[in-house]
């Protein structure tokens, strides 16, 4: 009896040990070293192994990088001190400045402002929620608020609240994972510095815009008047203009004088 137990064990001890073995002899085989440069790069990078840089990795990157396949601010995330980092192992200079890009959600159909036009019941994710009449929001043009783009951010920067998503400006590196994820294509990649947002993306007439939800844009074109070289219309939809020269008071009375405070201001 003690036998049938023991041979059994004996033998998996035996074979586990061989295997080990010849893993080990494989590998040595094969092992590709990494140059200095390589490595030295993959130091600079930030670990985070989010896959925003279009690489398997900050591996990967490291690789494409030092082998000049790459530039040196592939980094999506890293933003201007990464890419310097970077460029010093590589002994060039990092193009460009600080132009760190946040990603910002261009709705503001919460649960209190946006119609539904039906109850829905189902997996929560947006893209399934989507192929059911575009979604349960009556505005075509709304986040659904199913949390996939909460789902895919590596960083917890975006985050559903009363039935939108919401992004954390501090914690977004701008990888690009939630607009790439979101059904309505209502994520954008904003620079950081950019001040005015107009957080809708209906462009549906203002009537319409307004029975379907109370904070829409309804293309009244009062802040493009208030501050033309700040705001244009586009199809019933007020859009702003990227730039971080805009004077801070109109601004702020092209949106105070917005009737449904679809304009974002950030400090």
């Amino acid at each position: 009896m003690i036998n049938n137990i023991i041979i059994p064990v004996a033998v998996l001890a035996v074979l586990g040990f061989i295997f080990a073995a010849i893993l080990g002899l494989v590998s040595k085989k094969f092992y590709v070293e990494k140059s200095v440069k390589e490595q030295e790069v993959r130091n600079a990078l930030p670990g985070a192994n989010c896959g925003a840089c279009g690489f398997p990795g900050c591996d990967g990157l490291a690789t494409a990088i030092a082998n000049g396949e790459a530039p040196v601010d592939g980094c999506a995330i890293g933003g201007k001190a990464t890419a310097d980092a970077v460029a010093s192992v590589m002994g060039v200079e990092a193009a460009g400045g600080d132009d760190r890009l946040v990603a910002v959600v261009k709705c503001d159909g919460n649960c209190d402002a946006a119609k539904d036009q039906f109850q829905y019941s189902g997996l929560e994710d947006c893209r399934a929620q989507i192929s059911l009449f575009g979604g349960k929001k009556a505005c075509n043009y709304g986040c659904i608020g199913c949390g996939t783009c909460e789902k895919v951010c590596p960083f917890d920067a975006i985050h559903v609240k009363n039935g939108v998503a919401i992004v954390d400006r501090e914690k977004c590196v701008a990888c690009g994972k939630c607009v790439a994820a979101c059904p309505k294509k209502i994520i954008s990649l904003v620079p950081f510095k950019q001040k005015q947002v107009v957080i809708c993306s209906s462009h549906d007439k203002g009537k319409d815009a307004r029975t379907k939800c109370s904070n829409s844009c309804i293309g009244c074109t009062i802040c493009a008047k208030t501050y033309p070289e700040a705001f244009k219309m586009d199809n019933f939809l007020s859009k702003e203009v990227w730039g971080n020269d805009f004077d801070p008071e109109l601004l702020k009375q092209a949106a105070d004088k917005c009737p449904n405070k679809c304009i974002e201001i950030f400090e």
